[in-house]
């Protein structure tokens, strides 16, 4: 956790939001619920309006007259009679708008609201036969379909609804923090070292992803580190051999056992030793420096692959005639130059003889062969006469020790060190290596692009 930053566990985040989506539902089933209540008390009262000036515009005039003048005589109702003139009777006179007494005139039917003195009024004027109207009128504030008592019971149906969803959502999120709480343990136990953690399945889709991405995240874990030891152990073999040689004459001329005549033999042996722990530690320096980020290369625009091949073979020619093995170099006429790094070029063909000469028997061959690839570049294959590799073998060439603990009892084998240290220069030069399984010797295909940047 960032130093200042404080969290707030995901049970406690997921709850409020869920009461927080809840009490907003609840508030907008207020808002729609009132709306909707008020809205069917104004169509009643519409109804009941429009009712009383049907019924009075359907009364005989003298009726209708005197109706009118006793409607108009009680506090708090409104009608008037619209004469076929125009001109409005009665105590709705104000809210007889110039447009209401046309329409009626014209024997259309009103449903209006009308302002008058800062107050809305509900209207409904209906013609008469006689070419007037009538028209009957209502305070809008009146209308109070709200009463206390259903206002209580909206409000007890909300609670109670919150009261629900709360409840809900504190199951809810229990059930989802549980598993990832889970998750996070078993994340840090995974992080401590532990291995082969099992857990549960959750039955929610996306937490039982998350475990699978766990338990694989476990096993390349586990894979990662049998690997690591096991070249751990075989670098430390490589190491403790030379070691041991050079113990064993050193103490062997302390004690005074190497007679004068083995002294130059003896000399011969510590020097060869010494230049075996030097290489291996060289390897190691080379493979880390690979890894860091401030690796140099020197780019040349034309570098001819085919020169680079033909000198690496004539370096080994020698060492390789000692052991009765031909090296030899070919390459395809049409092969370009290309813009890399030859120097990092020719460390990675001489790894791969090196390898190839340390699995070929007498008489064998080592073929190093160039040609160009389809869509530009160079295709470079370092080819021996050793026993091949399977697919197996082939899918995991590359990873440090790990041929060398398949077939350290059965085969020649080195650390894996050079195979690998070939792997990160390709891939530094912006390139692609693989190994091609072959029963009739190992081959190793090395791919560089036309233009390295």
């Amino acid at each position: 956790m960032t130093s200042g930053t404080s969290t707030v566990p995901m049970q406690r985040r997921l709850l409020a939001a869920t009461l927080l989506v809840a009490l907003l539902a609840a508030l907008v089933t207020a808002v729609v619920a009132v709306g909707a209540v008020r809205g069917v008390e104004v169509r009643a009262a519409r109804s009941t309006l429009g009712a009383q000036a049907e019924s009075i515009a359907a009364a005989r005039p003298v009726v209708r007259l005197a109706l009118i003048e006793q409607m108009s005589a009680v506090d708090g109702q409104w009608v008037a009679l619209i004469t076929p003139a125009g001109d409005p009777q009665g105590s709705a006179t104000a809210m007889v708008k110039p447009r209401i007494a046309t329409d009626v005139r014209a024997g259309r039917a009103v449903s209006t609201i009308v302002r008058v003195d800062g107050h809305n009024y509900l209207v409904e004027a209906r013609p008469t036969m006689q070419g007037g109207g009538v028209l009957v009128a209502q305070d809008a504030d009146t209308v109070r379909a709200l009463t206390p008592a259903l206002l209580a019971k909206i409000l007890l149906a909300l609670t109670l609804g919150l009261v629900a969803a709360a409840i809900a959502a504190a199951l809810v999120t229990r059930s989802l923090a549980r598993p990832m709480a889970g998750l996070a343990t078993r994340a840090r136990r995974l992080a401590t070292g532990e291995r082969g953690v099992v857990a549960d399945a959750s039955g929610i889709t996306e937490i039982d992803a998350v475990e699978d991405a766990l338990t694989s995240l476990d096993g390349a874990l586990a894979l990662s580190e049998g690997r690591q030891r096991e070249f751990l152990l075989s670098v430390s073999h490589e190491i403790r051999t030379p070691l041991t040689t050079i113990r064993g004459y050193a103490e062997a001329m302390a004690d005074g056992l190497t007679a004068p005549e083995e002294t130059v033999a003896v000399g011969a042996v510590l020097q060869a030793e010494v230049a075996r722990l030097t290489a291996f530690t060289e390897d190691l320096l080379a493979l880390s420096r690979l890894e860091a980020d401030d690796f140099r290369l020197d780019v040349i625009d034309a570098v001819d692959i085919r020169t680079v091949l033909a000198d690496s073979a004539e370096a080994w020619r020698a060492r390789a005639t000692a052991v009765g093995v031909t090296v030899t170099a070919s390459a395809d006429a049409a092969t370009p130059v290309c813009r890399t790094d030859p120097v990092r070029v020719r460390q990675v063909v001489d790894g791969l003889v090196d390898n190839a000469l340390r699995v070929s028997p007498a008489d064998g061959a080592i073929a190093l062969v160039a040609g160009p690839l389809p869509g530009g570049g160079v295709v470079i294959e370092v080819r021996d006469s050793g026993p091949g590799l399977t697919a197996d073998d082939a899918a995991l060439a590359f990873e440090r020790g790990a041929l060398h603990a398949r077939y350290r009892e059965s085969r020649p084998v080195g650390s894996g060190l050079g195979l690998s240290i070939a792997a990160r220069l390709v891939e530094r030069l912006g390139g692609t290596i693989e190994a091609v399984p072959s029963s009739a010797g190992a081959i190793f295909r090395i791919e560089l692009p036309p233009h390295l940047h």
